[in-house]
């Protein structure tokens, strides 16, 4: 990828999601508090890109859900030791605010107390964990994140890990280096090593898009999203096909509030695909369902 900073997009939003669409998962909604949502999009704008929705966990929630998205699944981690507990208890008053929200646990790989946590968050009711290496900087096959695939093992919950290499910006000081500690090899080792955990690797992987469709053909336990690949907005070498992915195993999700352009930009284009009925109805909402254990889609 080029050198980011990416420049932002006044591209046109909708008002609505068409009625011609079936019922919509965001699969990939993060949902912080206010002031470290503050941080991260002063750091997307040094580092990433600009953030054009800059709104509160509530603000974004009833954004989204006015404008017809059926349910969110809500994201967060811990970039640092000591706050997982605090953003745990936020993430469940939201879910217990909001019914059409899903929210995931967090921790920060090998802190202290990580098990009990993890154990605390998943018995309030959070469906699952969410990590991130370019954030965490974690090997997947440290003792940490044994111990974490064995708590979600053991409550029968689905782990969303960002460990695709991109998007990486050459210009910030990782701790560790993205292209070292990520690599769907890595991730192989996890699926072979815990068949029954549930994982999903978001933006379909980036950049090992043939290698994590390779991995989809071969694993049930594994899942992938869709966040951004297809917005047409980051510079990718050669876009992947959709179709070319099993069409029971990825999942709609955007990065919202965290993107540079309008809140249906890749809604559109993924509707744009030439998938069928049931393929776009699994890839919009049936597949987060399966994976997340979300209530049936009425």
């Amino acid at each position: 990828m080029p050198l980011l900073p990416l420049p932002a997009l006044n591209d046109p939003e909708g008002e609505l999601i068409p009625d011609s669409l079936p019922f919509v998962v965001d699969a990939h909604v993060h949902l912080f508090p206010d002031a470290l949502f503050s941080a991260i999009w002063s750091w997307f704008a040094q580092f990433g890109w600009p953030i054009r929705y800059q709104l509160g966990a509530r603000e974004l929630i009833e954004f989204l859900l006015s404008r017809g998205v059926g349910h969110i699944v809500g994201l967060h981690y811990a970039h640092r030791p000591g706050i997982a507990r605090g953003l745990n208890v936020h993430m469940a008053e939201l879910c217990r605010q909001y019914p059409q929200v899903t929210g995931l646990a967090t921790v920060f790989p090998g802190e202290d107390g990580a098990a009990d946590i993890l154990r605390e968050a998943l018995q309030t009711g959070l469906a699952g964990v969410k990590l991130h290496a370019h954030v965490q900087f974690f090997e997947m096959d440290s003792p940490a994140m044994h111990e974490i695939y064995g708590i979600c093992a053991e409550f029968d919950k689905p782990l969303v890990m960002h460990v695709g290499r991109e998007p990486k910006n050459p210009e910030f000081p990782y701790p560790r280096d993205p292209y070292l500690i990520c690599a769907a090899e890595k991730v192989e080792a996890v699926l072979k090593d815990y068949p029954k955990l549930r994982v999903c690797v978001p933006h379909l992987g980036a950049d090992e898009f043939d290698a994590y469709r390779s991995l989809l053909d071969r694993y049930d336990n594994l899942w992938l999203d869709t966040t951004m690949v297809f917005a047409d907005y980051l510079p990718v070498a050669e876009m992947p096909r959709l179709a070319d992915f099993r069409s029971d195993r990825v999942m709609y999700g955007t990065d919202f509030p965290n993107i540079p352009y309008a809140w249906d930009r890749e809604l559109k284009r993924l509707s744009e695909q030439g998938l069928s009925a049931n393929s776009l109805e699994k890839l919009l909402g049936g597949n987060a369902v399966s994976f997340f254990g979300l209530p049936p889609i009425r």
